[in-house]
């Protein structure tokens, strides 16, 4: 039998609306490569290393009557092209450029009768470089038999090989019979999955997918801090369906040179998520002055962190298992001195690291290659199955190598993770740490955020500031 959605997967299916397309994304920039851009032979290479990940070949079939959730089925008449895109900017393309075009793309929602990702190739960057675009839906990747795009096309080695011959042959679809009848077996040795999949179909979406959101982990310490009214904040309102795109590029040592500068003795340090957070901090405190918003002493952001993977391995090669612990920080936009905002930030995560669930960050960069682009994608599916009323901001951090990436020989110069936006969450913000790197994106709401270039510019300010800090 096909294999079924579980009822988180098919929770972010109903969660998606017009305003909140349900799909993660990630920018990646690429020098030239020596022999050239070849489009046709990157095409190829998608094709065979989505030959290892059979779901990118599989689409959604719905069970008559809602009796069960849907099921993964071959796509017969699946057409690459359709999903590996061409598209250009009049060179010599510029990063703003570069910015709207990704705002537009990652805007519009996959569609449901294909399989749910597309890679979009987009030529005429500066220097001569390109950018590949990728979107793929959060009820495709769960860590566990589907990783993200970002995680299976790329390469350790510059090498260039010839990819073998696609023998790819489609399964037939199963018969209506053969849905139903698996749906009922299935409601038989599942029934607690049939009475979500009922209650998912008449709107009750955040009870279904808060029974099993579980599984991503770390729930008991958003639920502490539930209790904890969620601050107000511009960050949240109603959204529309459009959005604005910015990209950061900022160096590693800089956060390491704080975090140096900054550690006390053993079990007072600070790390360079913490860092990483007290800059995010400042930066949202100057953006809210520039807009002549009232911030008391006591203000704060209240950021959800999906920082952490519990590595399970087993028989069958499952490495990440679909583990990830949250964290709800409150960022002290209202504390005005850089030195006192990371302190505050990292007395809050020691007591996450504290409990074991934190896992080294060396450990998580070298999970199955290159993880960070699914690890962002099983961040989102945590925040999507929270409420939002538990926090202002979504904040993925995921260090990753730090030894360069290639696709087909290109080497890859940054990578930026672009984090849906939920209902009311007018921005979220990724982050990814790479050869020597640490490489934002914010996106935001089109209508909310005019002003995104000013958080932009006040966030590389508030890195400056904390590097000017002294202990």
């Amino acid at each position: 039998m096909p294999d079924r959605l579980t009822s988180l997967d098919v929770s972010f299916l109903y969660l998606e609306e017009s305003t909140t397309a349900m799909h993660t994304g990630s920018v990646m920039i690429f020098a030239e490569p020596p022999e050239g851009f070849d489009h046709t032979a990157v095409v190829r290479h998608v094709a065979a290393r989505i030959a290892f990940v059979p779901r990118y070949r599989q689409r959604l079939r719905w069970v008559p009557g809602r009796l069960g959730n849907p099921v993964w089925v071959d796509d017969e008449g699946f057409e690459l092209t359709r999903h590996v895109r061409r598209s250009a900017l009049p060179r010599p393309g510029t990063r703003e450029q570069l910015e709207e075009l990704v705002a537009r793309l990652l805007s519009r929602r996959l569609d449901r009768r294909r399989p749910l990702w597309e890679l979009i190739v987009v030529e005429g960057l500066e220097d001569g470089g390109f950018a590949v675009v990728t979107k793929v839906h959060q009820a495709l990747v769960d860590g566990v038999r589907t990783v993200d795009l970002g995680h299976v096309v790329l390469d350790h080695s510059p090498d260039v090989t010839d990819p073998p011959p696609d023998t790819w042959c489609p399964a037939p679809e199963p018969t209506l019979v053969e849905l139903v009848a698996g749906a009922i077996a299935d409601s038989v040795l599942r029934p607690r999955q049939a009475i979500d999949t009922v209650r998912a179909g008449i709107g009750d979406v955040r009870a279904t997918a808060g029974k099993v959101a579980d599984a991503l982990g770390g729930i008991a310490l958003a639920a502490r801090a539930a209790s904890r009214p969620t601050p107000r904040s511009p960050l949240n309102r109603d959204i529309s369906r459009h959005r604005r795109f910015r990209m950061i590029a900022t160096e590693l040592d800089d956060y390491r040179r704080v975090r140096a500068r900054h550690s006390g003795p053993p079990g007072t340090g600070v790390t360079v998520t913490d860092v990483i957070l007290s800059v995010l901090a400042g930066g949202l405190r100057s953006w809210l002055l520039t807009r002549g918003e009232l911030v008391p002493p006591d203000d704060v952001v209240r950021a959800l962190v999906p920082m952490s993977v519990r590595a399970e391995d087993d028989d069958r090669g499952r490495v990440l298992g679909g583990r990830v612990s949250s964290l709800l920080v409150d960022l002290p936009t209202g504390e005005p001195s850089p030195a006192v905002r990371l302190h505050q930030v990292a007395f809050q995560t020691r007591e996450h690291r504290d409990t074991g669930q934190a896992v080294d960050a060396r450990a998580i960069a070298g999970i199955a290659g290159f993880a960070p682009p699914t690890l962002h994608s099983l961040g989102a599916r945590l925040a999507s199955s929270l409420s939002r009323h538990l926090f202002n901001l979504v904040v993925t951090n995921v260090p990753g190598p730090q030894r360069p990436l290639h696709l087909r020989g290109a080497r890859m110069l940054a990578t930026h993770p672009v984090v849906p936006l939920a209902r009311g969450q007018a921005l979220s913000v990724g982050l990814t740490s790479y050869d020597g790197g640490v490489f934002y994106g914010l996106y935001a709401d089109r209508d909310a955020m005019p002003d995104l270039d000013v958080l932009a510019q006040c966030i590389e300010d508030a890195l400056a500031e904390l590097l000017e800090t002294p202990a």
